[in-house]
């Protein structure tokens, strides 16, 4: 018996339409960032009406102890001030098809473009933040501005700066960066202080995220804590996701949130141990962003083995009030491509200009030491999942 079967070109094939595409997660210091003074990242759009430079005026509490009944003409108290410089660069990108590609295509590849391009943007802008709060404060412009690449991150490079200025930074900022969970970890050559941080003791903790708060608190100048709308202040603490992972299985945080923390009604879906979000404890709120731990994995590669027996670190942020500040030369805005080879040639693009930077002054007592402003580093030892 002679079976008929179908020749590969007449099987059937169906294409969807629908287009399915990489996951990018949303700004998760979006609801920290505004143009109040109050805000942990402060939007600024003083360059909207061009320069290349901001200058963002800062200033501390007065100092002096004052006078009684005793002479104040030639006692006066000194207003000690500063003036923090921001600098901007261009950040673009495009997809381009040919007519004839788009003849071909069964699901409207570039139709995605925009959205994608989106997407871009939103990713570009959160992963300048991490960066900048990772990078080392600089009176200087940002390494490569104006280039063909551009540099929309202020600072010195985390990874790219030398042991000396990593030194020097830690030393400047001593009363304002956490080794693991104890002071007497830090050392003022950061190396050693990073390799006195040990995979078990030097694991986030409830403890150690409140000793954070602790020097938050005394810090000189002062970090003002967050304030909601409602009147409580809180600080706000930026880690990865392995860090994540170890406060949330901390016993102490874990009790607080389940038992202590406020919802609506008895269902999963208002617990905290069951639903994904920010957990709460001692005044800190406590919030994943991803990409710290990516960051660790993908460009501060030094940190993978930086602990005592070359234990991983992660860095973590407590911010206070003006941690940050992402100033706009030009929010994005879409480009279309103008060499269309007589309309042959379809392009779009997204363009802006902004600078991120960890927001800093100089040291009111001495003048020359430049202090993160309102963040404590942390550093803490995060295994990777085996």
């Amino acid at each position: 018996m002679a079976v008929s079967t179908v020749q590969d070109n007449n099987k059937l094939v169906q294409y969807t339409k629908e287009i399915n595409r990489e996951f990018v997660r949303e700004n998760l210091f979006s609801p920290y960032m505004g143009a109040d003074l109050t805000a942990i990242i402060r939007i600024r759009q003083e360059l909207k009406n061009g320069g290349e430079q901001m200058n963002i005026p800062m200033v501390t509490k007065l100092r002096g102890k004052g006078r009684g009944s005793g002479t104040l003409v030639g006692n006066e108290d000194k207003i000690d001030n500063y003036g923090m410089r921001l600098w901007i660069d261009w950040a673009r990108n495009a997809v381009t098809m040919k007519k004839n590609e788009i003849q071909k295509d069964s699901a409207d590849l570039f139709g995605e473009a925009k959205p994608l391009l989106s997407d871009w943007g939103k990713e570009r802008q959160r992963d300048d933040l991490i960066a900048a709060f990772m990078a080392l404060p600089a009176e200087i412009a940002p390494v490569g501005l104006g280039s063909d690449d551009g540099n929309t991150v202020n600072g010195i490079s985390y990874e790219a700066a030398t042991a000396a200025q990593r030194n020097t930074w830690n030393q400047d900022n001593s009363d304002r960066i956490l080794y693991g969970n104890a002071i007497a970890n830090y050392n003022a050559t950061h190396a050693t202080a990073l390799a006195n941080i040990t995979t078990a003791a030097g694991k986030s903790s409830a403890a150690s995220l409140t000793l954070a708060k602790r020097m938050a608190e005394n810090a000189v100048p002062a970090i003002r804590p967050y304030k909601t709308a409602d009147g409580y202040q809180w600080y706000v603490y930026f880690c990865g996701s392995n860090e994540f992972r170890d406060l949330q299985n901390d016993a102490d945080i874990k009790t607080a949130n389940t038992n202590a923390r406020a919802r609506e009604g008895n269902g999963i879906d208002k617990n905290p141990l069951f639903v994904d979000g920010d957990l709460l404890y001692d005044g800190i709120i406590i919030r994943k962003v991803p990409e710290i731990t990516l960051y660790v994995t993908q460009v501060w590669t030094s940190l993978q083995t930086a602990g005592n027996s070359n234990t991983r670190i992660e860095p973590g942020f407590l911010c206070g009030q003006q941690a940050a500040v992402l100033g706009w030369g030009q929010m994005a805005k879409p480009t279309f491509r103008k060499e269309d080879d007589y309309g042959f040639i379809q392009g779009v693009g997204t363009e802006m200009a902004y600078g991120a930077a960890k927001m800093f002054k100089k040291h009111p007592m001495d003048g020359t030491a430049l202090k993160q402003w309102g963040v404590v580093t942390k550093f803490s030892s995060a295994a990777q999942d085996s």
